[in-house]
């Protein structure tokens, strides 16, 4: 990848929320973008943390001993093994720095959950 991104235009191009889409890697890490609004399932990252940047909107991340609500600049790491639901009430934009063996709903596979090859559609597409 010789060539700048913009995590924000790229997120904006999306049409499906939800999707995480892998943009850059570094070492074991993927930098992911997503458009999401409304909720995931609450869930559980046993081995892996996870980052989250808001690009633009809000996001709100409950946990089970409280929330934690982020806008546009803000970050906030989910620890390993911390129980919690993604919620966008209005669309919102976002990086997410992942390890490669973080499953995108960690312990609860539903309908919305997207494979690793679902999250590789964009870099595969360069």
């Amino acid at each position: 990848m010789n060539q700048p991104l913009s995590p924000l235009q790229i997120a904006k191009s999306l049409t499906e929320l939800w999707s995480p889409q892998v943009i850059a890697e570094v070492n074991e890490m993927y930098v992911k973008v997503a458009k999401a609004k409304g909720e995931l399932p609450w869930h559980t990252h046993e081995h892996e943390d996870e980052m989250f940047l808001i690009l633009q909107g809000e996001f709100t991340l409950d946990f089970d001993d409280g929330r934690v609500t982020l806008g546009a600049g803000d970050v906030h790491v989910v620890p390993r093994g911390k129980r919690h639901r993604p919620i966008a009430k209005n669309e919102c934009l976002m990086m997410i720095f992942e390890q490669k063996s973080t499953s995108h709903t960690g312990n609860e596979m539903t309908s919305q959950t997207k494979s690793i090859s679902d999250q590789l559609q964009w870099i595969n597409s360069r």
